[in-house]
């Protein structure tokens, strides 16, 4: 009865947040010294945890939060955004370059991928038509590369046009590794379309520089032929080591996962009855006569083909009036004989790197590919870009890049309190090859979505959305429409709440 409450704005989320950036310097990682525009990157970079939206959105949103309130940023609108982006631009740089001195170390391991996301209009000097990993046919994309430690962590990424192919991108990392960050030694690990045979050719002409690759589908296929590769030695083991003549100077690790043999041959064989049963309506419209000349025949075979990939085992016979087709089982059973196996290349020596790292190394880039997925998808939502300058779109990504940083250090934090796996010690002596095994632990908490004292079990979202329920009240006396004498109270955290709080203060760099 003494007080009344005026307006409420959210607040826990916004201080978990801003502990993880006070814990991890953020700040400090933007500009040594405040300024306006290092206060507004922090509202973006935490707006894009919380609730990734434009930037105009985001004026809107953030003004139900106590965010921009406590970064004294609240008269800020989308025009100053914008300034805030270009500045940041000129700073990506110098924060790369922090950033690699507090994770990357000589002969460490260095992980690198490179995506794409769509964009939002044509004019952008980035934006092209290219391989598009986000599953939008016909429009326009940019790509950037992402360069993390061997444990996934953000520390730079590059924007390159939407056309641009993996490997042309790689070389340009690894100057930037040398001459940028001053890293002398490393292992550079990428996948098999990223670090080709061009790229290690240089490679091989750079001292100090390693790294940890794998053979493309038709390189395995002559080891087979030639029998260097002897698939009878897997009856007894998933791994070998091997050398060849063609490979000088490097090491071949041969594995084959039997799990992905059955899933690899489970897909194929889906794709290939879904191709027979589109062929099979063309031939039947042939009979018809609803679809006649060869040409026009050809052209609709031709969408079929590459609607499912599976043309090279399909044989087929066009003529003006008449189509037929089979199945080319000897070229389906020879693929089929691949399944599973994959086969690790690497410069690295024995005394450096024994067969079992090497491939549990190459399974280190799931880590960027999972910081991709949080970036694009369930976490930070880069896309669509709706950005047209090429400086704020790299300025955006990075803008993205940084929030991942936050979000990447938030979850190991909580990982007690995630569905995430704790024993990370096990992934080090676990068998390389064979399908990764939750421990005893995780499974437990993903069958009962509980912890073992009954609290529930979150995701990085709900454990946030949960903390969001801890708000400021502006208070007053009865009665005082002026809100001259107005007093803020904020909600007690639960056990639960205080728990997240407290594993956040843990987070070191």
């Amino acid at each position: 009865d003494l007080f009344e409450t005026t307006r409420s704005f959210l607040h826990g989320h916004v201080q978990a947040v801003h502990t993880a950036m006070r814990r991890l310097g953020f700040e400090s990682l933007l500009a040594s010294r405040p300024c306006r525009e290092r206060d507004l990157v922090v509202a973006m970079v935490t707006a894009q945890i919380l609730e990734p939206d434009s930037k105009l959105a985001t004026t809107r949103w953030w003004h139900t939060t106590t965010l921009p309130a406590t970064l004294g940023v609240a008269d800020a609108d989308e025009d100053d955004f914008y300034e805030a982006l270009d500045w940041l631009a000129t700073r990506q740089e110098h924060i790369e370059k922090k950033l690699a001195a507090r994770h990357l170390e000589n002969d460490g391991l260095v992980l690198y991928d490179l995506t794409s996301s769509y964009f939002e209009g044509k004019t952008c000097p980035l934006a092209a038509l290219g391989h598009n990993r986000d599953g939008k046919k016909g429009k326009l994309q940019v790509n950037y590369g992402l360069l993390t430690d061997g444990n996934g962590c953000p520390v730079a990424v590059s924007v390159f046009e939407g056309n641009t192919g993996d490997p042309k991108t790689f070389l340009p990392q690894v100057e930037k590794l040398r001459q940028t960050f001053g890293i002398e030694r490393m292992v550079l690990v990428g996948d098999r379309g990223m670090i080709s045979q061009k790229q290690i050719n240089t490679l091989k002409d750079l001292k100090g520089v390693d790294w940890i690759t794998a053979l493309k589908t038709g390189a395995i296929r002559s080891l087979v032929e030639g029998g260097h590769v002897q698939l009878g030695l897997f009856d007894d083991r998933n791994l070998f080591e091997l050398i060849h003549p063609d490979f000088p100077g490097e090491r071949l690790v041969a594995c084959r996962n039997a799990e992905l043999g059955k899933l690899r041959a489970h897909k194929r064989q889906s794709l290939i009855e879904a191709t027979v049963k589109e062929l099979e309506k063309v031939r039947a419209m042939v009979a018809r006569g609803t679809l006649k000349g060869k040409g026009v025949i050809g052209v609709r075979i031709g969408k079929v083909i590459d609607k499912y990939k599976v043309g090279k085992h399909v044989r087929t016979e066009i003529e003006d009036a008449a189509f037929s087709f089979s199945l080319d089982d000897a070229n389906i059973a020879e693929e089929a004989s691949l399944d599973g196996i994959y086969v690790i290349r690497t410069s690295l020596p024995n005394d450096r790197i024994t067969a079992e790292d090497a491939v549990r190394s190459y399974k280190a880039l799931s880590q960027v590919e999972r910081a991709f997925r949080s970036m694009k998808t369930i976490d930070l939502e880069v896309r669509p870009i709706r950005h047209h300058l090429e400086t704020r779109v790299k300025a955006h990504i990075f803008l993205c890049v940084l929030a991942q940083y936050v979000v990447h250090h938030m979850i190991e934090a909580w990982r007690p309190m995630l569905f995430c796996d704790e024993d990370q010690a096990a992934k080090k002596t676990r068998d390389p090859v064979a399908k990764a095994q939750r421990s005893p632990d995780a499974l437990h908490k993903v069958t009962s979505k509980t912890h073992d004292d009954g609290a529930t079990v979150h995701s990085f979202h709900t454990l946030l959305k949960m903390l969001s329920t801890i708000v400021r009240n502006v208070c007053r006396p009865p009665g005082d429409a002026t809100d001259s004498h107005t007093f803020d109270v904020t909600t007690t955290p639960t056990a639960v709440q205080q728990r997240a709080y407290d594993l956040l203060e843990e987070i070191t760099v």
